[in-house]
């Protein structure tokens, strides 16, 4: 993903001053590789921001009921990938320059002809969606020339969005396609037709329009859109507060609290580079004072970042994916990337404390000092709340849905609106949560109590996120959908009403500001989805080829003789295909690949050696090692855009952060063979207990080999 451009801007910001600059040329990086960096003037500034919002606002309607109650604006699945990908590849042309030294500040024509042609290029299914539909495989002269011109163009968006890598590897799929009587023997097919290519690719929903593009439609672009909302509405922010003044006391306390905040930020980002930062532009100049060297503040961060795609409920566009590819539900999903999640967050948070005490390393002081009784008392008092409150709602609802069966989904969204509305005017009491300057010193820890309590009306959109697909089990779309609405009313709302509580006398400005912070996360939704539009996109060409030319039981064929049948050889070198594609694909792309290659291969061959390995195993396996391509040097945006921040060097920040996440390298092995690890075969809460702890411990005492720590005194537990 712009390996040069990227590598250049950091040996930029390492030779520049001041730390304000350093954390531009990361906000630069993230900018670049996420949403385009190019920031137009004038009219056409205007343009992108409407046609991202528009977009935003399609893809609501598209996910609500509303559609279907007005019988009007529904759309098909093939329809609605159609112009998912339309809105994607005209956004693309537009916000991505060519080249590095394009204009940033004005769009040239030639990209405006682009964005043109490809959307019509990639809106002609909708366009003439029953036209094509009473000729299949019989495309007309336009159809060839709308196809051909549409994958060119598709290519040459995802090279601006994502680098050479994806474009290369999908150029080459296609090229294999058509000369498959050229190549040698061992993968050599018959080859097919220029007609029959692009009927496959780009007329049907076998290619570009595949599966892939469709879990983009349906799924992703909601969380996207989600995370946007609840990040311009403050809480990454509190979520970093809230982490910083539980743990910011202990032995290297902002590299915990980096670790804690980057996990809860992973809740709503499920991006790698824009997860780092986001924490990291705060947490690393802390974890610098604190006595962490630049390079391991980079990598504490780095490691941390990335885990936060593995933590559900949001992770990433991948897990989405799985949905389909493994055929069970987004519940299950979450279920089984749990348990590997949270060991891996507490394994890091062990690692962290590791280093602050070989390096003896204090906390920052609180202003209050409390007791053990009394954080033990805290402690306690939050868990039984919790579960009391836990208890209420979810027996309470069922009531509701018992005794008034037609109007309990009324009832219970007027609840939650008085519920958010009391929990702002109590938050409304405390000061409001200003992203602290990490230049400033910080002679006191902000208290727990309050900085818990001020967001605590944050909580209520995931809760709801949660409570839709675990307990009412809708759709990942609807349930996001859910979420995101009442997101967006909080958005709209809670300046205004705390602006009313405090007294305030300017309530029209901030209901003005509510209004902006709306559109700002709906133009940042749609921004951050234009690279994962095209990514699933292209990543469709290669499972076109794969279906069309049979190549997947080649590949089962080649990988087996080359492993020689050993299921371990087999599984370091899935591991090892999806470091390195990793290194130049983005993690969605990655995983298409590589599973879509490798995993009818791995559950062969397990089931040769004896071993049953379930599918879900084998995709979470590929998933997480393409997650872990993101801090793997040379090539890895998240080290780069942490190594901006921390004025360290790439590549020895990303060596270090790999090094802290040879821990969550070693859980995929471990649940490939140990399945309960995932949550499978369980047969008890006591054997549940029996798993978390043993493969707690385990993975705790690996991390202390790998930092070392067997050579410093051990304590006598």
């Amino acid at each position: 993903m712009k390996t040069k451009e990227t590598l250049s801007t950091v040996s930029e910001t390492a030779s520049s001053g001041s730390n304000s600059s350093t954390i531009k040329k990361a906000h630069q990086i993230m900018a670049e590789s996420e949403t385009g960096g190019r920031t137009p003037l004038g009219w056409p500034s205007l343009v992108l921001l409407g046609v991202a919002m528009i977009w935003s606002l399609f893809q609501i309607w598209y996910a609500s009921p509303l559609p279907f109650m007005f019988n009007f604006g529904v759309f098909n699945d093939t329809e609605a990938r159609s112009i998912h990908l339309a809105f994607s590849i005209f956004l693309v042309y537009l916000a991505f320059p060519a080249m590095r030294n394009s204009p940033h500040t004005n769009i040239p024509l030639q990209d405006w002809l682009f964005a043109a042609a490809g959307a019509f290029c990639t809106g002609y299914i909708f366009l003439f969606y029953r036209e094509l539909s009473d000729r299949p495989g019989l495309p007309t002269d336009l159809d060839m020339v709308v196809a051909i011109t549409g994958m060119i163009l598709l290519l040459e968006g995802t090279r601006r969005a994502l680098g050479p890598p994806l474009m290369v590897v999908a150029s080459v799929f296609l090229l294999y396609t058509y000369a498959g009587p050229f190549m040698p023997e061992v993968i050599a097919h018959k080859g097919q037709s220029l007609n029959k290519i692009v009927s496959h690719q780009w007329l049907g929903t076998e290619g570009v329009f595949g599966v892939a593009l469709g879990v983009s439609t349906s799924f992703v672009f909601l969380f996207v859109l989600f995370g946007s909302l609840l990040e311009r509405a403050g809480a990454g922010n509190y979520f970093i507060k809230v982490a910083f003044s539980l743990l910011g006391h202990m032995r290297g306390g902002p590299a915990k609290a980096a670790v804690v905040s980057s996990g809860m930020t992973g809740l709503i980002s499920g991006s790698s580079i824009a997860n780092v930062v986001t924490t990291g532009t705060f947490t690393i100049p802390l974890m610098k004072r604190v006595g962490f060297p630049d390079y391991k503040a980079g990598a504490v961060e780095v490691a941390a970042s990335t885990n936060g795609q593995l933590t559900p409920p949001i992770m990433g566009a991948a897990a989405f994916l799985m949905v389909e590819y493994v055929g069970i539900s987004y519940l299950e999903v979450i279920t089984h990337a749990f348990l590997p999640a949270i060991i891996s967050y507490i394994a890091l948070v062990y690692i962290v404390h590791l280093e602050a005490l070989k390096a003896n390393m204090q906390g920052l002081p609180r202003k209050y000092k409390r007791s053990l009784a009394q954080t033990m008392l805290g402690f306690f008092s939050g868990i039984i709340a919790v579960m009391v409150i836990t208890a209420v709602v979810y027996y309470g609802i069922g009531w509701l849905k018992l005794f008034f069966p037609d109007t309990a989904v009324w009832i219970v969204a007027l609840l939650a609106i008085i519920i958010y509305i009391l929990l702002l005017r109590y938050a409304s009491r405390f000061p409001e949560l200003e992203p602290d300057d990490p230049e400033e010193t910080i002679a006191h820890l902000p208290e727990p109590g309050p900085t818990i309590k001020s967001g605590l009306y944050y909580l209520l959109p995931l809760v709801m996120l949660v409570w839709c697909l675990t307990v009412e089990r809708f759709s990942p779309g609807l349930s996001a959908f859910w979420a995101t609405v009442f997101m967006i009313f909080i958005v709209i709302t809670q300046r205004p009403l705390q602006a009313f509580f405090r007294a305030e006398t300017n309530l029209k400005k901030a209901m003005w500001r509510g209004f902006y912070e709306l559109i700002e996360g709906l133009v940042s939704g749609a921004r951050n989805m234009i690279g994962i539009g095209v990514a699933t996109a292209a990543a469709g060409i290669i499972v076109g080829t794969v279906t069309l030319t049979g190549i997947g039981l080649v590949m089962t064929e080649f990988v087996e003789f080359i492993s020689g049948g050993n299921l371990m050889l087999m599984l370091l070198f899935t591991a090892l295909i999806s470091l390195v594609l990793g290194m130049g694909l983005p993690t969605t792309a990655n995983y298409i690949v590589v599973s879509t290659l490798m995993a009818p291969v791995i559950v062969t061959l397990g089931a040769q050696n004896g071993l049953i390995v379930p599918l879900i195993a084998v995709h979470m396996f590929v998933f997480y090692f393409g997650i872990l391509a993101d801090d793997t040097p040379p090539v890895g945006l998240a080290a780069f855009a942490a190594s901006a921040i921390a004025q360290s060097d790439p590549i020895k920040t990303g060596i270090q952060g790999f090094t802290y996440d040879i821990r969550t390298a070693i859980l995929p092995f471990l649940f490939i063979f140990n399945t309960e690890l995932l949550m499978i075969g369980i047969e008890s809460w006591w054997h549940l207990l029996l798993t978390i702890v043993t493969a707690i411990l385990a993975m705790l005492l690996f991390a202390a080999a790998t930092q070392g720590f067997f050579f410093v005194r051990n304590r006598w537990w």
